[in-house]
């Protein structure tokens, strides 16, 4: 894409955050309330269509695009989680589901008709090892059974679909370690109550984790998402575009704390001068705003590679790392910047600060991608 593209899609970008001032966003966290007027607003700009391709009715404009419009809505201050699932849980079903379950869903979805914006993978005694998950799926005739339990899945009572990956061979007759691992597609609101039970977890940040159970849960075949036995693999390549997209809301995520921080230590004076004139102060600010540039130019090249059908875990891993680091320590700056009025809740810091810290953790650790470097491209041995 030219240029001038980018520039169009962060002015449109930027335009929707600004319909949505900090004032509704404190009003989210604070109420728990879900961000539905966001949502709808975003669908109806045709955001939610980025990754889907132009042959099924989206606007087929890839991961750098979406990451530059994750970018922007968070650099105006929203909270665009809820927009990076809406934008990223169609994609192992787009790239791997039947031509009539696209045929049947993908529509509906981007129409705003359904809400396609939950993916449960996490388990309670598997945590990031993806492979221990002990979710069955048990064929039963043109159906499945689903048991198990789901951990800190988000969204999970405000969707209408949600991925669910779970076990289709026993570990014990599976191949190897990431064998024998199939993808669904569950009707989340038909399923609770009838085989699935939802419970929401408090939390320090307004994702809206639920814990699910699933017992004797019935899936249609049809909603198999590729085949059977294949999905693991087919999770690996949506978390990449996944962790590329998150990464960009920490880009926007630090690029806020940047501007805040800027803003209040040239204004706010103390012993008769800003405090940004105080090089303990403007230092750290130039520095973690060197940490963002950085970090947005891996974006970038994991972005492209991955558009381009290019093998780039490596990559999306690093954008990941770099960005949340950047965001973090940007965040932490700018709350010391602040001082006291950091910790008001109308400064909007501290919101933004839990914000920040989530993604050190989240979708998976800071810890585990140093451990994927380390041995996947360093050649190191595993660690575990």
């Amino acid at each position: 894409m030219e240029e001038q593209d980018f520039v169009a899609v962060r002015r449109s970008a930027s335009a929707l955050a600004a319909e949505f001032p900090a004032a509704y966003w404190r009003e989210v966290d604070r109420s728990g309330h879900f961000p539905d007027a966001f949502l709808d607003a975003f669908t109806r700009a045709g955001f939610i269509s980025t990754l889907v391709p132009e042959p099924l009715g989206g606007s087929g404009l890839g991961t750098r695009i979406g990451a530059t419009i994750l970018e922007e809505i968070h650099a105006g201050g929203c909270d665009g989680a809820i927009a990076h699932a809406a934008m990223n849980a169609m994609t192992t079903f787009v790239r791997h589901g039947s031509d009539q379950l696209r045929a049947r869903w993908i529509p509906r979805i981007l129409s705003g008709e359904l809400r396609f914006i939950s993916f449960a993978v996490t388990e309670p005694d598997a945590g990031t090892d993806t492979t221990r998950i002990t979710t069955t799926a048990t064929r039963d005739g043109n159906a499945y059974r689903l048991n198990g339990r789901k951990m800190f899945i988000s969204h999970a009572l405000h969707t209408d679909l949600m991925l669910v990956l779970a076990r289709t061979t026993p570990a014990s007759q599976a191949k190897g370690r990431t064998d024998g691992f199939s993808v669904f597609i569950v009707e989340a609101k038909q399923a609770i109550g009838c085989g699935l039970i939802a419970s929401p977890i408090a939390t320090m940040v307004n994702h809206h984790s639920t814990e699910l159970l699933f017992d004797d849960l019935i899936v249609p075949a049809e909603n198999l998402v590729g085949e059977e036995g294949h999905g693991f693999r087919y999770i690996l390549g949506g978390m990449n575009a996944e962790r590329i997209l998150i990464a960009a809301e920490c880009i926007g995520d630090a690029r806020w704390f940047i501007e805040q921080a800027s803003r209040y230590a040239t204004n706010r004076t103390v012993f008769g001068r800003p405090i940004g004139q105080n090089q303990g102060i403007q230092f750290p600010i130039a520095d973690v705003y060197a940490d963002t540039s950085a970090a947005r130019l891996m974006i970038n090249c994991a972005a492209d590679l991955f558009d381009v059908g290019r093998p780039c875990g490596a990559e999306a891993n690093m954008a990941k790392l770099l960005a949340s680091k950047a965001s973090y320590k940007a965040g932490d700056i700018c709350l010391q910047t602040f001082g006291g009025m950091g910790f008001a809740e109308a400064a909007d810091v501290e919101r933004k600060f839990r914000e920040s810290r989530l993604y050190t953790v989240a979708p998976i650790s800071n810890n585990l991608i140093l451990s994927y470097l380390a041995t996947h491209i360093l050649g190191m041995p595993r660690s575990y």
